[in-house]
C-alpha cells in the first residue's frame, strides 16, 4: 500500500489575489445587491441603504435588522470563501459575494453586528486594501465602539442586525476632482440605476410572494416600489398555464418552471403611464424574453438565451423561468450571480415549448397596430396578486443631507401633450397647464359624434380617456335607442 505523500501548503498572495478579485465585473448595483442577499439569509425585514456624497469622503451604509452574527461567525463571513453550508433555498453560492462585491466599489469596508438584544456589545471588523498591500497578509482589523461611525452606532444600538460601510470609493469616484459636479451627478445616477435593479431583482421579495418573510428595502429614505415585469394587475394581460421541464444533471435531478405571460399591447393598458413603466428600465424591445429566478431572486431580466433575436413584434412576450441552487451547475451561475446559460439539453424543448406563445403574442402586438385602431385604457381589475402590487408606499424621511433616488412616482407627474411618450419613472418635470389648442369647433361644419370624440382625444389625458369613451359609448347606445 502506498503511503501518501505529505503536502505542503501554498498560501498565495494576498496582495495580488485581492486586488485580481476587484475586477470581477460588478456594477454598483449588482454589488449592492450582493449585501441584499446577506440581509434577506439573516431573515431581515428591513434593509436600508444611504448613499451620502462628500467628494472623496462618499461613503455608503448597508443595514439590517436581521438576526446578526456572533464573533465566530462573523469572521468567518470575512473569509474568502467562507466554510459555510448553503442549503437548497440560499441565495448564496461561493462564499465569495460580501468580500468580491465590496472590494470592487471601495479600498476599505467594515462590518458591525449585534446579535444578542439583550446585550449592547457590537463587534466590528474590517477589510483595509492599504493595509494588504502593505503587508501582504490575509488579515482583518478589528474596530472598537468608539471607533465606529455614528450612523453605524445609532443604528446598533437600537437593533440586533448588521451594518456594512463602504468607504474611499475610488472605483465609484475615479474623478481627477471627486467633490465636483461631475462626480456628484455620477453618484446620483448610481442611486437611480440601484433603484431600478432593486425594484426588480428582489419584486417577489417585496411582494411578499416568497416563501421567507416580506422584506422592505428603502434607499436614501424612500421606500423602493416593486417593479413586476408581468403586469399581473393589468385586466388584458394573459397569464398562461406554466410548462415544467424536468433536468438531470450529473447526476441531479430537478426540475425548471417556466410561467409564461402575454402583457397587453400599448392601447389596451389602463393608463399611458403603466405601459410606460411596464417598458422597464431597458425599455419594452430590451426587456422581453425570459426573465431567470435562482431561489425566487432574479438572475436575468429579460433577453432569449440565444434562442431567438429581439423583435419588435414579439416585444409582449415574457418568461418567467425558475430553478432553485441545486442546478446552479447545470445554469453556470457565476460568482456575481448576474449571468446563466440555458442548459444545452432543454435548450430545444424550451424553444418548442414557448414557440406557439410566441406567436401569439406577435399576433396580439400585429392586431392592436392595425390602422383605426382607438386607443383605450380599460382600468385596472385586481388580479391573483398581493394586494399591495400596484400601490406606492409611503416614504421615510433621511435625517442627513442624501441623494435622493427617486423623482415623485409616475403617477403623480403631471402628463400633458405629446411629453407623455418619452417621460419615464426617473423624469422630473415641472407642473405644466394643458397647451393651448385650436378651436376646431369654431366654424359653421357639422360634426359626427366619432369626429367630435376623435378630437376630444387628442387633448384628453389617460385618465380622462376612461371617463370619455364610457360617456360617448352611452351616448352611441342611447342615439340608437331612439
Amino acid at each position: 500500500m502506498e503511503l501518501e505523500k505529505k503536502g505542503e501548503e501554498i498560501i498565495p498572495s494576498a496582495k495580488r489575489l485581492i486586488n485580481s478579485l476587484r475586477s470581477l465585473g460588478y456594477e454598483f448595483p449588482t454589488a449592492v445587491a450582493e449585501l441584499v442577499d446577506n440581509s434577506i439569509e439573516a431573515e431581515a425585514t428591513e434593509i436600508n441603504i444611504r448613499i451620502e456624497f462628500y467628494g472623496v469622503n462618499s461613503w455608503v451604509l448597508v443595514t439590517d435588522n436581521g438576526r446578526g452574527m456572533t464573533e465566530t461567525q462573523l469572521k468567518e463571513a470575512m473569509r474568502f470563501g467562507s466554510d459555510r453550508e448553503y442549503n437548497e433555498k440560499s441565495l448564496g453560492k461561493f462564499g465569495l459575494g460580501l468580500k468580491t462585491a465590496s472590494f470592487s466599489q471601495c479600498k476599505k469596508w467594515t462590518v458591525a453586528t449585534r446579535s444578542n438584544p439583550q446585550e449592547s456589545e457590537v463587534i466590528a471588523y474590517q477589510w483595509d486594501l492599504e493595509h494588504v498591500n502593505r503587508t501582504d497578509r490575509w488579515e482583518i482589523i478589528p474596530v472598537s465602539s468608539s471607533e465606529l461611525e455614528l450612523p453605524v452606532m445609532e443604528f446598533l444600538n437600537e437593533h440586533t442586525g448588521t451594518a456594512v460601510l463602504w468607504k474611499q470609493l475610488g472605483n465609484i469616484l475615479d474623478y481627477k476632482n471627486p467633490e465636483g459636479d461631475h462626480a456628484r451627478n455620477k453618484m446620483a445616477s448610481m442611486c437611480r440605476e440601484l433603484e431600478d435593479h432593486l425594484a426588480m431583482v428582489y419584486h417577489r421579495f417585496l411582494y411578499g410572494e416568497t416563501s421567507g418573510n416580506q422584506i422592505r428595502i428603502i434607499l436614501n429614505g424612500n421606500e423602493i416600489r416593486p417593479w413586476d415585469p408581468f403586469s399581473r394587475h393589468e385586466r388584458a394581460t394573459k397569464e398562461i398555464e406554466a410548462i415544467r421541464i424536468p433536468l438531470e444533471h450529473e447526476g441531479i435531478h430537478g426540475e425548471i418552471v417556466i410561467e409564461p405571460y402575454i402583457l397587453p399591447p400599448k392601447v389596451s393598458y389602463s393608463t399611458l403611464q403603466e405601459h410606460t413603466r411596464a417598458g422597464g428600465p431597458r425599455k419594452w424591445n430590451q426587456q422581453q424574453g425570459f426573465y431567470i429566478y435562482r431561489n425566487d431572486r432574479m438572475i436575468q431580466s429579460g433577453g432569449w438565451c440565444r434562442i431567438r433575436t429581439y423583435d419588435e413584434h414579439t416585444k409582449l412576450a415574457r418568461f418567467a423561468l425558475n430553478f432553485s441552487s441545486k442546478l446552479d451547475s447545470a445554469f453556470k451561475i457565476d460568482v456575481s450571480k448576474m449571468y446563466v446559460q440555458l442548459p444545452p439539453q432543454i435548450r430545444k424543448e424550451i424553444d418548442e415549448k414557448t414557440q406557439p406563445l410566441v406567436i401569439r403574442a406577435r399576433d396580439i402586438y400585429d392586431q392592436a397596430e392595425k390602422p383605426g385602431r382607438i386607443e383605450t385604457h380599460p382600468p385596472p381589475v385586481p388580479v391573483d396578486v398581493p394586494a399591495n402590487l400596484h400601490q406606492g408606499t409611503p416614504a421615510g424621511k433621511g435625517k442627513y443631507t442624501q441623494i435622493r433616488p427617486v423623482s415623485p412616482p409616475i403617477d403623480d407627474v403631471p402628463r400633458t401633450g405629446s411629453e407623455r411618450a418619452d417621460i419615464t419613472s426617473r423624469d422630473v418635470i415641472p407642473h405644466q397647464h394643458n397647451p393651448p389648442t385650436r378651436n376646431v369647433f369654431g366654424n359653421n361644419k357639422l360634426w359626427t359624434l366619432d369626429e367630435v370624440f376623435l378630437e376630444i382625444k387628442k387633448i384628453a389625458r389617460p385618465d380622462e380617456l376612461v371617463i370619455l369613451k364610457n360617456l360617448f359609448d352611452r351616448i352611441r347606445d342611447q342615439i340608437k335607442d331612439n
